[in-house]
């Protein structure tokens, strides 16, 4: 079928792998040096990754392409829980992108010329959160975000930031509604964001009692929204936290549609 499919110009990439956290579907990878597209039915076409190429070597082409596949999607994606992709700042100041997979071998690439907001998300050799340089604006509202990817479906559970690690576990709508999301809830906490009704149930939990097991962590903090079927969120990890037989403390915070914290208190 004729669709829109991303295309990579091989002369113009430099395999800074910018481009590869960026694409939700694991539609791309490094290899040899050079982002290639590892499937066209695992590309949907939107070109989420375009913007985050600094030498503007990826386009959405439309051409003759095998259906995009949502079954292999998730295949993939669940395939590569255990790589993560995390931007940390090298001695000399450049931006060196980690990929570091279980039971695979680390590679570090340094990119010369990057976005400096990326700077922000360094996390340090001991694993600790470290916020790095304050990039905002003056007057502007420094980001407590500390580590990426944030959706619990691509953080892996063996990530070195979880260790330790005061964990949120934050509804997909909880950041767009509640304001003061960064100073009040995110701040000094690692973060895995998920939707109980768009994902998996079972793959929610298993991730999660992974993540319970195999990580010391210091406490879970569940942020979700008053709707009924976002206590979903609550229950998932509640179930994840009996199945381990976890002793981590957990606490809900319910926020309104209106942008308040209506509840908050330890439920575990």
């Amino acid at each position: 079928m004729l669709r829109d499919v991303v295309t990579i110009n091989e002369s113009l990439c430099d395999g800074c792998g910018l481009c590869v956290p960026a694409c939700a579907e694991g539609a791309l990878q490094i290899i040899d040096g050079k982002a290639r597209l590892v499937a066209d039915n695992l590309c949907d076409g939107l070109g989420a990754c375009l913007g985050h190429c600094p030498k503007g070597a990826i386009k959405v082409e439309k051409r003759e392409a095998g259906v995009f596949d949502e079954a292999a999607v998730r295949s993939r994606v669940q395939g590569m829980a255990g790589d993560v992709v995390v931007p940390n700042v090298s001695h000399s100041g450049r931006l060196a992108l980690s990929l570091a997979g279980l039971g695979r071998e680390r590679r570090d690439v340094e990119v010369a010329s990057v976005c400096a907001g990326l700077r922000s998300l360094g996390v340090s050799q001991d694993g600790d959160l470290s916020g790095g340089e304050d990039c905002c604006a003056e007057g502007g509202v420094a980001s407590e975000l500390a580590h990426w990817p944030v959706q619990l479906q691509l953080l892996p559970s063996s990530a070195p930031v979880l260790r330790g690690a005061k964990l949120l576990i934050a509804a997909d709508c909880a950041p767009i509604a509640l304001a003061e999301f960064h100073s009040r809830l995110l701040r000094d906490h690692a973060i895995a964001i998920a939707c109980p009704k768009l994902g998996d149930r079972d793959s929610y939990i298993e991730k999660l009692a992974r993540i319970f097991a195999e990580n010391s962590l210091e406490r879970v903090r569940v942020a979700r929204m008053e709707v009924p079927c976002c206590a979903g969120l609550t229950r998932l990890v509640l179930e994840a936290h009996e199945r381990v037989q976890s002793t981590i403390s957990v606490s809900e915070v319910v926020v309104s549609t209106r942008g308040e914290v209506i509840s908050d208190a330890r439920i575990a």
